[in-house]
């Protein structure tokens, strides 16, 4: 699993490892030389470059400095810029700047600064059209707009949770040498390969009793079309049975079962799926949450109906899925730090939070959370929310076992289907229905499935591919 850290968390990592006996001057110079070994190994040669560092005042700053030490002499031009000295011509000819102005310590906002540092910023995203940027650490208040950045022991949840997260360019990890128990193991990002193990082919001998009945509580008059899609999503992910409680069904696929709302039947269900399209419906959904034993997933007006209560989950068997407005009439508040909200949330309420956005945030009652690296604008469009209910949904039926896995799977394959259609059909034209059409190619991307015998004929026992 790939580790992230707030910048909190770093500062404190390094704390640790210096009263651990690590001096904070040999954590400076072994990240400076991986910079430098970074830039060696990707300008070569050396000799070619003209460097440009600007340094701040902290330990980034100390950092640039260490890195323009281990280039001095080896490349053609080197000029230190430093945030305290003042203004001076920069040479515009670079083909290399360093960003080392703010690290982790960096808080708030770029404009409560001196007008310097501003400067500087402006200036290397603008006066060096010849040059690569190399950010250390994290660019200086993510504003930078670098061509790469190494950063020291983890991923920094601030490239990653960014509106300018783009601006880290490509991201590199550098070791230190700070161990790893002095590194919190909180907050992950999850990556294709994770969901291998959810896509292996089925068995010969297995039938649709093995893969979960999904029930979609939702679709109010006028608004079935929700419910509709969560259904159908839930069926395309593979879940064995599909049945939709909703006003009418004249708008579901021919695979999908039907429940009218006002006799919503429950035996046998493995997985419940509460709000797309429902309306506000508190005590329905008070009635269905009340002595539920099945993973219950609760989105939209779901949500909407248990706002201000008292609500408590039963763990991971408990999926809340809302976006920032939904979140805020579940908290009462806007959240301003969603990592922290989310993480707080989860722990408090004891459920799986899925905090939709710009790179979800999935945070189980464990304290555990994991950013979610796919997506698109493609998916701002109504519809995109129900199909990721529908993902989940058909996910954790068919493996509840493996609830907070299936409900990271479902995002990841959600937002990679997003980028997939967009790719062809321009982020402008994807309807929420075409993601489906994109979710099997998203899938052969976490697990690439052994082809099968075509036409079906049989296999030979020596090449027939295993489960």
């Amino acid at each position: 699993m790939i580790r992230a850290l707030t910048s909190a968390q770093m500062r404190e990592a390094d704390r640790r490892a210096i009263a651990a006996g690590t001096p904070g001057e040999v954590l400076m110079e072994r990240a400076g030389a991986r910079v430098a070994e970074f830039i060696e190994r990707t300008f070569a040669p050396l000799n070619a470059q003209r460097a440009v560092i600007v340094c701040g005042k902290g330990n980034n700053g100390g950092d640039g400095l260490v890195v323009a030490r281990l280039l001095e002499g080896r490349v053609a031009a080197l000029q230190v810029v430093r945030v305290t000295d003042a203004p001076a011509p920069l040479d515009r000819d670079a083909t290399l700047v360093i960003d080392a102005l703010f690290g982790t310590g960096f808080h708030g906002d770029l404009s409560t600064t001196d007008g310097r540092a501003a400067d500087l910023i402006r200036a290397m995203n603008q006066d060096f059209p010849k040059a690569k940027i190399v950010a250390v650490d994290i660019p200086s208040a993510m504003q930078v707009r670098a061509d790469y950045t190494v950063t020291f022991a983890a991923l920094k949840a601030e490239m990653l949770l960014s509106p300018h997260a783009a601006n880290a360019g490509g991201i590199i990890v550098a070791d230190i040498g700070i161990p790893d128990e002095h590194l919190p193991a909180d907050l992950f990002l999850s990556e294709a390969q994770d969901f291998a193990a959810l896509f292996q082919p089925r068995g010969r001998d297995t039938h649709k009793g093995d893969f979960g009945h999904v029930l979609v509580v939702g679709g109010a008059a006028g608004k079935t079309g929700a419910a509709a899609m969560t259904g159908l999503a839930a069926a395309r992910i593979g879940a064995g049975l599909v049945t939709v409680a909703c006003a009418e069904a004249s708008r579901l696929a021919p695979e999908l079962m039907w429940n009218p709302l006002d006799s919503i039947e429950l035996e046998r269900k493995t997985v419940l799926a509460i709000g797309p399209g429902l309306g506000l419906q508190h005590d329905l959904v008070a009635r269905l949450l009340k002595d539920l034993t099945v993973p219950t997933l609760i989105d939209a007006d779901g949500l909407n109906s248990i706002a201000g209560a008292d609500f408590r989950g039963r763990g991971v068997a408990t999926i809340l899925t809302p976006h920032p407005g939904e979140m805020a009439r579940l908290t009462g508040t806007k959240a301003t730090d969603r990592l922290a909200a989310a993480h707080a949330f989860a722990q408090e309420r004891n459920v799986c939070l899925v905090l939709k956005g710009y790179r979800t945030l999935i945070a189980l009652p464990d304290g555990r959370a994991w950013i979610n690296p796919t997506g698109s604008p493609a998916l701002a469009k109504g519809g995109s929310g129900d199909i990721l209910t529908g993902l989940i949904a058909g996910l954790v039926a068919q493996h509840p076992q493996y609830i907070d896995l299936a409900v990271r799977a479902a995002v990841w394959l959600h937002g990679r289907a997003g980028e997939l259609a967009a790719a062809e059909l321009t982020e402008f034209c994807v309807l929420a229905t075409d993601l489906l059409a994109y979710l099997p190619q998203a899938i052969r991307e976490t697990a690439p499935l052994p082809s099968r015998p075509r036409n079906g004929s049989p296999s030979s026992p020596v090449t027939e591919p295993r489960p």
